[in-house]
C-alpha cells in the first residue's frame, strides 16, 4: 500500500469518526411550562419526551411545572419558558397584556376536573353556598370553575368563595384541617383521596360541552424568533395524542410515574378523559363564545374580548 493510499484511508476514517461524534441535526431546546405538575391532561409532554416523539421532530423539550396558570404566566413574562400548556380561561391573560398567543385548542369539555369535599362535608353543589373552595391561583381554570358552579346554582359568580392556595399538597392539608370546605382538582387525585376516605367527589363538569378546558400557548418571542419550533412542538404534541389513543398500557405506565399516582387510578382516569383531547388543535367557535361571555360573567374582564385576536391556527399541522 502506498503512502498516499494510507493517508487517504486515515482521512476517511477520521471523517467517519467525526460524523459519528456529531449529530446530523442537533435538537432545538424548548422550555415547556404546564400549569400544574400532576394532572393527567399535561402528561402528553412527558410521554412525548420519553417515547422520543418530540426528539423525532427535532426538539429537546424541557418540562417545567407550576402551581397554577397565573404563576406560569409570570414565568412567560419573565422569558423563562417558550410554550405554555394551560387552560382555556387563561386566554383572558392575553387581554391583560400577557406576551403570549393561543396556538392550539388541546382539549374540550372539562372531563378531568371535579370538586371534592370532606367525607362528612357537602354532598352536592347545592351545599356549597358561602363555602370556601381551594383553587390553584386567581384567574386559573380551577378559579373559573368555582365561579361557574356558583353561577349555575343561581348565586352569581361569588356565591362560592374561590380560595387561591397554590400547590395541591397544601390544599389537601387545608381540607383535612377544615380550613377550606372543598377543592377543585383533577380526577386522578380525587380518585386517590376517595380510596383513602379522605374526600368525596361532589361535582363533575361533564355537562359543559362547548368549552376548551386546555389550550396551548406560545410566547410572542418564540413565535417571532423561532416559529418552526412552535410548529414542531404542535406536530409532536398531536403525534403524542395519537400514540396515547393507540397505546393505553404504555401511556398509563408513564403517566403513573409522572403524576405519582397508582397505575389502577391512572387507568381509570385514562378511560374517563382520553376522549376530551383534540386530534387537530382547531378552536371551536361555540367554545370560544362560552369563554368570551364567561370572562365578564365571572368578573375576569370588564368587557367581552375579540377572541380572534387571542389565538392563531397558523402553526397547526396541515
Amino acid at each position: 500500500m502506498t503512502t498516499i493510499a494510507r493517508k487517504s484511508i486515515g482521512l476517511a476514517a477520521a471523517l467517519a469518526l467525526a460524523l459519528l461524534a456529531t449529530p446530523a441535526q442537533s435538537a432545538e431546546k424548548l422550555r415547556v411550562g404546564k400549569a400544574v405538575p400532576q394532572a393527567f391532561s399535561f402528561t402528553p409532554i412527558e410521554i412525548g419526551i420519553r417515547t422520543g416523539i418530540f426528539a423525532k421532530n427535532g426538539l429537546d423539550v424541557e418540562s417545567i411545572a407550576f402551581a397554577g396558570d397565573a404563576r406560569m404566566q409570570q414565568a412567560a413574562a419573565a422569558g423563562s419558558i417558550d410554550i405554555l400548556v394551560g387552560s382555556g380561561p387563561a386566554m383572558a391573560f392575553i387581554v391583560k397584556g400577557a406576551p403570549i398567543k393561543a396556538v392550539a385548542a388541546m382539549a374540550g369539555p372539562p372531563l378531568l376536573m371535579c370538586i371534592v369535599a370532606r367525607p362528612d362535608g357537602a354532598k352536592s353543589a347545592a351545599d356549597l353556598k358561602g363555602k370556601k373552595i381551594g383553587v390553584s391561583t386567581a384567574g386559573s381554570l380551577t378559579y373559573w370553575l368555582v365561579g361557574r358552579t356558583s353561577d349555575l346554582q343561581g348565586w352569581g359568580p361569588t356565591g362560592i368563595t374561590a380560595q387561591p392556595m397554590g400547590a395541591m399538597q397544601g390544599q389537601i392539608a387545608a381540607l383535612k384541617r377544615g380550613d377550606i370546605d372543598g377543592i377543585v382538582m383533577d380526577l386522578g387525585t380525587a380518585f386517590r383521596l376517595e380510596k383513602e376516605n379522605a374526600a368525596r367527589i361532589i361535582v363533575r363538569f361533564k355537562d359543559l360541552k362547548d368549552f376548551h378546558i386546555h389550550v396551548i400557548f406560545a410566547t410572542n418571542k418564540v413565535i417571532a424568533d423561532k416559529p418552526e419550533q412552535v410548529r414542531a412542538f404542535l406536530k409532536g404534541w398531536f403525534e403524542t395524542i395519537a400514540f396515547m389513543r393507540k397505546n393505553k398500557a404504555e401511556t398509563v405506565k408513564i403517566a403513573a410515574d409522572v403524576t405519582q399516582l397508582p397505575a389502577p387510578i391512572i387507568d381509570r382516569t385514562y378511560d374517563e378523559v382520553i376522549s376530551m383531547f383534540s386530534d387537530n388543535g382547531k378552536f371551536d367557535p361555540k367554545a370560544l363564545a362560552t369563554l368570551r361571555k364567561s370572562y365578564v360573567e365571572l368578573n375576569l374582564l370588564p368587557t367581552e374580548p375579540d377572541m380572534s385576536k387571542l389565538y392563531t391556527e397558523a402553526f397547526l399541522p396541515k
